[in-house]
């Protein structure tokens, strides 16, 4: 698909998982439960590689069966079925990043409408935005649940335009991840990275149309445009 030109975004879709979300607290559920907390960035890479490959082939099981089974494994099948449940609740009790409730700011005060754009259930973000009061801010939770797919096909990014009722090119994917971005400006959206997770960029993604260190940050540069 045609790159989209640089452009003020109508839609913004935050990817939830350490974009708006900190994974760091489950490390302390993964200690509770007999395990290192070190695993915590194996499973959740692994359950990301296994969603996509899941994905490829056909249709992706919900992101909660992929990251119990990932659990199990990276546990080496030692976890009780209890255990697993144990960290994967802890999902719903994350914390955001402080930089969120300003992105959100920005683009209210832009009349831009936002969504969250997950693997996971929408419920996970909905408890999350809640628990911080901020339950309006975001005008849905979109799941790629909905299509049995794991991000980042093309056709994940164009249904959640559609549901957003935006067109790619008016629509902007803000993320963490390179592999994201990458994903969602080859799919014909706007694409605005924050390094705050990975340092910055490589040769080999497409580049976004913003790229700035934090995600607020990404948000008032696409708002520029």
């Amino acid at each position: 698909m045609t790159r989209a030109a640089a452009r003020r975004p109508s839609v913004v879709l935050f990817d939830v998982f350490e974009t708006l979300v900190r994974l760091e607290p489950l490390r302390e559920r993964f200690v509770e439960t007999g395990r290192p907390g070190h695993e915590l960035e194996l499973f959740f890479a692994r359950t990301l590689r296994d969603g996509m490959a899941h994905t490829l082939a056909g249709e992706a099981p919900p992101f909660r069966a992929v990251a119990a089974a990932q659990l199990a494994i990276t546990s080496g099948h030692t976890l009780s079925d209890d255990a697993i449940a144990h960290i994967l609740d802890g999902f719903t009790e994350l914390p955001l990043h402080p930089e969120a409730e300003t992105a959100f700011t920005l683009l209210a005060e832009a009349g831009v409408p936002a969504y969250g754009f997950t693997h996971g259930g929408a419920s996970v973000l909905e408890s999350i935005l809640d628990r911080h009061g901020m339950s309006g801010r975001l005008r849905g939770v979109l799941s790629t649940e909905a299509v049995r797919s794991f991000k980042p096909p093309a056709r994940a990014y164009h249904w959640a335009c559609e549901q957003a009722g935006s067109a790619p090119a008016e629509t902007a994917l803000v993320a963490v991840h390179s592999w994201d971005t990458h994903g969602a400006a080859r799919a014909g959206l706007l694409a605005g990275f924050a390094a705050r997770l990975e340092g910055g960029l490589t040769p080999l993604v497409e580049r976004p149309h913003v790229v700035a260190g934090r995600v607020d940050e990404v948000v008032a540069g696409l708002l520029a445009l």
